[in-house]
């Protein structure tokens, strides 16, 4: 790791999440806000596997696109997950359900789950769910509503401080979250997937992607 730089605004204010030694890219910058919708929808804790394809990692900075797809397994009576995510001007294919003039997702990207019976399509933060094509939407029927609502981000905080209950995005959410977002930054730097266990936090099958799971501390500075 760089100690030392001279200011430069190819870092600062905002490229900096873009250099291997400041942020942790496209990915651990923006993927959280749709991965929290996809982690509490179906459940997801750890992946089993994560590959990644780019358009090249250099030892300065994260590629301009790319594209990452984990493996969860199956939890309880619910199968087996693939999450793929793509950045830059990596996009997964249009739909056929979506009808002709109509984008997918918001103007920041999107979400598209996949299922047996058919498709739904959100916006970047989850957001704005609509099963596709709209001839479905108009006929679903809204279940009751059952899922506590947020009081909002701010607000969640406060009464956490104040002894109330846990925010929405306390560590026992965001850890899982956290820990698949950078392995997929791991994963950017191999060609061969990575197997993943987390009880552990080593990559089993690639002993050297471990360096980059845990930096050795200075002494003195360790936790």
């Amino acid at each position: 790791m760089k100690v030392n730089r001279l200011y430069n605004p190819a870092y600062h204010p905002f490229n900096w999440r873009g250099w291997l030694d400041f942020g942790t890219g496209a990915l651990g910058d923006m993927g959280c806000y749709s991965f929290d919708t996809i982690f509490r929808v179906l459940k997801l804790k750890a992946p089993d596997t994560v590959q990644a394809s780019s358009s090249g990692i250099n030892s300065e900075t994260y590629p301009r696109a790319s594209v990452v797809t984990y493996e969860f397994p199956a939890r309880g009576d619910m199968p087996a997950v693939t999450l793929t995510w793509y950045d830059g001007n990596r996009k997964p294919a249009r739909p056929p359900e979506l009808e002709a003039g109509k984008g997918m997702g918001d103007g920041n990207g999107g979400i598209l789950f996949v299922g047996d019976n058919g498709k739904i399509l959100c916006d970047f933060q989850g957001s704005n769910p609509r099963i596709i094509p709209d001839a479905k939407m108009q006929a679903f029927k809204q279940p009751p509503q059952t899922l506590p609502r947020s009081i909002g981000h701010d607000e969640e905080w406060i009464e956490a401080c104040k002894g109330g209950k846990p925010g929405g995005a306390n560590f026992e959410i965001a850890g899982p979250i956290t820990e698949a977002l950078l392995l997929g930054n791991v994963a950017l730097r191999f060609k061969e997937p990575l197997e993943w266990d987390s009880s552990s936090l080593k990559v089993p099958n690639i002993p050297e992607a471990n360096k980059f799971i845990q930096r050795d501390y200075r002494q003195g500075w360790t936790l």
